[in-house]
């Protein structure tokens, strides 16, 4: 029997099929991504693009440097690093099969053990390796989470393992204090003196998203309740809130582990309105943050996220890798959004690649003229409906307000792995097939699952590697199988504008009590 499907008003907003259809091989961009960022032999302007941190913060140990934007002017020396690049470089390309904990002779995981800052006493792992709590929560737990990320990856590495234990407990008492409060409409959390801060200026309340997604990794990785406990304090305060809390990245990863723990610990948490609030624009800590849904300049753009406000339209590359980073996971718990997130997934795996300088002729971008990447492999920061007359336009933040010479940046095209490690293309063009599991951390063992759309008014037959063990085909979606006894090279039919998840389980198997 299908399971109805829930619709997200946004995304009905955006084409079933984008147009023009030019998907990207993520994959092979991620690959591409890694071979020219960690190799320190690259010559020419603004390059290489890696340097070796001697300053031992926090472990005895050299550590390495992204730059954040190419040519960023207080970069390329000592510390002057951020683990949402550095770190997200490393997940990136974990996702799409390279081992970065034995590469070209060096352990790149075990060197990001160096933003655990034990130094100061705060046990936490923060942006920079010599740094403090109390700034920003978006940047602060969006830290622990790439970094848990890895840990799922690499769980064998350094003192990891203890150290996110221990960061755990750090965002337990954070969240113990706001719960007693019945508040996380903050900006951060300050570990050293366990107070929340409001800076004056702005409030993240999302950040309950991020605590929420630490503390049931926690919990499902070392078995103490408490930390469920914790996210489910988050959670009630997202669930029983009116106002849209979206601030830059962490909501979208609140919506699919209330998703995951209505399935897995029988919580009953809105799914559906955080999704919305996800897309609309309607946040009252950042009016206008959400998910375009419209064509820039005769171009779809939907799909991509950003501000829908700045300029008329301002989207950025890194928010909308890791919008699919989370997301796409949740289908295996609420298989009701398959459909939804199926086509947004679609506009945005097309659209992306107008972040990218060979997708634009020179007058639609700032910086065409530089040669340090010849395969286009760095994204710029961000895409504006609107610059100087041109729409869209490719940008981004360094040259407008005098942060660097280059608009490219390495923050934003270090999370193109999360993209890459998920998609796939099928046999029929414009249906992709998406891992369910690749950004599902701390999931234990599961069973190989994909999600498909159809984006075609006719149904499509799609085929799937299933291997060389008798396997059936099993649609969450349907909550039934639909193909059995199958082996090497499948195949299913999924119907117009549908959504399908399915499991390859072996033909021995049960799923869901079914023979």
């Amino acid at each position: 029997m299908p399971i109805s499907q829930i619709t997200i008003p946004a995304v009905e907003k955006m084409p079933a099929l984008p147009s023009p259809l030019f998907i990207r091989d993520w994959r092979q961009v991620a690959l591409d991504y890694d071979t020219l960022v960690f190799d320190f032999e690259q010559q020419g302007d603004f390059l290489p693009l890696i340097w070796w941190d001697k300053t031992h913060n926090n472990f005895p140990r050299d550590t390495f440097g992204l730059y954040s934007y190419v040519g960023s002017m207080h970069q390329g020396h000592g510390a002057h690093h951020e683990a949402i690049n550095c770190a997200a470089a490393v997940l990136g390309a974990t996702l799409v099969g390279i081992d970065k904990s034995c590469q070209h002779g060096h352990n790149w995981v075990l060197m990001c053990e160096n933003y655990f800052n034990r130094d100061n006493g705060e046990n936490l792992f923060l942006n920079q390796t010599v740094s403090e709590s109390g700034r920003t929560f978006w940047y602060e737990l969006f830290t622990h989470l790439l970094i848990y990320a890895l840990i799922d990856y690499y769980p064998q590495t350094g003192h990891l393992i203890e150290e996110m234990e221990i960061t755990a407990d750090m965002w337990y008492e954070a969240a113990y204090v706001m719960a007693q409060e019945e508040d996380f409409n903050y900006t951060a959390f300050d570990f050293k003196s366990m107070q929340p801060v409001y800076n004056g200026r702005w409030r993240e309340p999302d950040g309950a998203a991020g605590i929420a997604w630490i503390q049931y990794m926690a919990y499902v990785r070392f078995g103490n309740p408490k930390y469920l406990e914790a996210a489910k304090w988050a959670l009630d305060y997202l669930q029983e809130r009116t106002a849209n809390p979206y601030y830059e990245v962490l909501l979208p990863y609140g919506a699919m582990i209330a998703a995951r723990m209505n399935k897995e610990v029988g919580t009953d948490y809105d799914v559906a309105k955080f999704l919305n609030w996800c897309c609309d624009g309607d946040s009252e800590s950042r009016p206008g943050w959400g998910v375009v849904t419209e064509r820039w300049g005769g171009v779809d753009c939907h799909g991509l996220t950003g501000s829908l406000t700045d300029g008329n339209g301002y989207a950025f590359a890194m928010n909308s890798f890791q919008s699919a980073a989370a997301l796409v996971p949740l289908v295996r718990y609420g298989p009701q959004f398959a459909r939804a997130i199926g086509r947004w997934m679609l506009n945005l795996a097309n659209n992306a690649r107008l972040f990218y300088a060979d997708f634009h002729p020179h007058d639609h971008q700032t910086c065409w003229f530089w040669q340090g990447d010849p395969k286009h492999l760095i994204p710029y920061e961000g895409l504006r409906k609107e610059w100087d007359g041109k729409s869209p336009y490719a940008t981004g933040d360094p040259i407008r307000y005098s942060w660097g010479a280059i608009d490219f940046c390495l923050y934003a095209g270090s999370h193109v792995g999360m993209l890459g490690g998920l998609m796939q293309k099928t046999n029929v063009e414009g249906i992709l097939q998406w891992d369910c599991l690749k950004t599902d951390y701390f999931m234990g063992e599961s069973n190989p699952t994909f999600l498909y759309y159809n984006p075609y008014p006719e149904e499509k037959r799609v085929e799937i590697p299933v291997g060389s063990e008798v396997c059936h085909l099993y649609d969450l979606t349907v909550d039934d199988f639909i193909e059995r006894n199958v082996t090497g090279l499948s195949q299913i039919i999924v119907p117009p504008d549908t959504a399908r998840v399915v499991v390859i389980v072996p033909a021995q198997s049960r799923v869901y009590g079914k023979e």
